[in-house]
């Protein structure tokens, strides 16, 4: 349009030219009338012509540096997994710019859905609370919106979390927000990192007391046969009687298995842990290994208690390795004896099935409470901190059954015993 307007100037000046010469009578100036206005109109169109490349060369740099900047934009949308979108408050419709979220696109995310709509796919515990902050935000009585919140995925019993941003993006000439744009953005990975780093700690605060109650626990555990075996051993050399001696050093003798065994569940649980002890795999028979077991413990019985077997077969040939299957048993009576008073403790085992023996030791002791029968394998964990040892038995047993390709399970009651049963391969 201003190029034609020069033109038009150009050739209004010729022809006012031509016509005052005419005018006056200067023909024969014409020709270098002419001639100058030829060269100052060449110079306008020149001059024009330089301008308007100038104009556009500008234009065209702009116009690549929107589309730069849009391709940067939606690159950083497409990154952060974003979805933009705008809600007009006079009619509550939502309007949808971008969606690269991986979940929620599907679901909800429809232009022209009205505001109460999109509460509906939202998890009923959080629902109100997201609907009452951005009424806030739309009616003027907060200036920013930002929620985290749950959303129900159709047809499946599952959820996802998301969270959003909004602010008031347009006001009327009262100052009332009229258009709100906002952002949503799916979070479940790093709801998934939080849980794991709050487990985590709490694992860590879990173990942390857990040692300072073994460190104490395992003061008192060394101390009790130690004391004995101190206080024993000074006066023993007064002692001429020889019966009162037998019965000295039979203390002695016996206080100082305790304090061996203490020492032994602190090494072999390391040992198995840090892969420092191999398995030694050989062939024997089951009914023998688990009866010397019971050997052991059968004159430690408390008064009314009977220990008695209930073998599946006479005879059973596994292989495996027997001083840890024999330490994993020998726990377990051990365990039973501890917490049964009265009644009964039957060591026994089922019949092989698919080449895996289960072998079990049942008692009619306190029982457990349903919440501490997964922690009770835990180390140095104590359900009753009375009861003598050092909380390392039924975690020395799971490690000792892992290592041979088993697992140790606990079934109880409160006030109705226990039965511990111990699956592990035979060849």
């Amino acid at each position: 349009m201003r190029f034609g307007k020069y033109l038009y100037f150009c050739t209004y000046m010729i022809n006012l030219t031509i016509n005052i010469a005419l005018d006056i009578q200067f023909l024969n100036m014409l020709p270098h009338v002419l001639l100058v206005l030829v060269i100052i109109s060449l110079g306008v169109v020149l001059w024009y012509q330089i301008k308007a490349g100038k104009q556009l060369k500008s234009e065209l740099q702009m116009l690549e540096n929107v589309g730069k900047h849009n391709v940067e934009y939606e690159f950083v949308l497409g990154t952060m997994k974003l979805s933009i979108w705008h809600l007009d408050v006079k009619t509550g419709k939502f309007t949808f710019e971008h969606d690269y979220r991986e979940k929620g696109n599907n679901y909800i995310n429809v232009d022209g859905m009205a505001l109460e709509d999109s509460f509906l796919p939202l998890d009923p515990h959080d629902a109100e609370r997201v609907r009452q902050s951005l009424a806030d935000l739309c009616d003027g009585r907060s200036s920013a919106y930002h929620e985290i919140y749950r959303v129900l995925i159709p047809y499946e019993n599952s959820s996802y979390w998301e969270e959003s941003y909004a602010t008031v993006a347009a006001r009327d000439v009262d100052g009332k927000p009229v258009k709100i744009v906002g952002t949503t953005q799916c979070i479940d990975d790093r709801k998934a990192l939080e849980d794991a780093l709050v487990k985590a700690r709490n694992r860590a605060e879990e173990s942390d007391r857990l040692k300072t109650a073994f460190i104490a626990n395992m003061s008192h555990e060394i101390r009790t046969p130690l004391n004995a075996i101190v206080g024993f051993t000074s006066v023993l050399p007064d002692i001429d009687n020889q019966d009162e001696r037998k019965s000295l050093l039979d203390l002695i003798h016996e206080n100082t298995q305790k304090l061996l065994r203490i020492v032994d569940d602190v090494l072999n649980i390391s040992k198995i842990e840090s892969g420092q002890e191999q398995l030694v795999m050989t062939t024997f028979d089951l009914n023998t290994m688990l009866a010397e077991a019971m050997t052991v413990f059968a004159e430690k019985l408390n008064p009314g208690v009977e220990l008695n077997i209930s073998f599946a077969q006479d005879a059973l040939s596994v292989t495996t390795d027997m001083v840890r299957l024999s330490t994993i048993a020998k726990h377990l009576i051990s365990n039973a004896m501890k917490f049964t008073q009265q009644g009964s403790i039957i060591v026994g085992y089922d019949s092989p099935v698919d080449g895996r023996v289960c072998f079990w030791v049942k008692d009619t002791g306190k029982g457990i409470a349903e919440e501490n029968l997964e922690r009770i394998f835990e180390r140095f964990y104590k359900v009753d901190e009375f009861i003598p040892g050092a909380g390392l038995g039924l975690s020395i047993c799971r490690v000792m059954a892992s290592s041979l390709g088993g697992n140790v399970t606990v079934e109880s009651k409160l006030g109705e015993g226990s039965i511990f049963r111990v699956d592990i391969p035979i060849r």
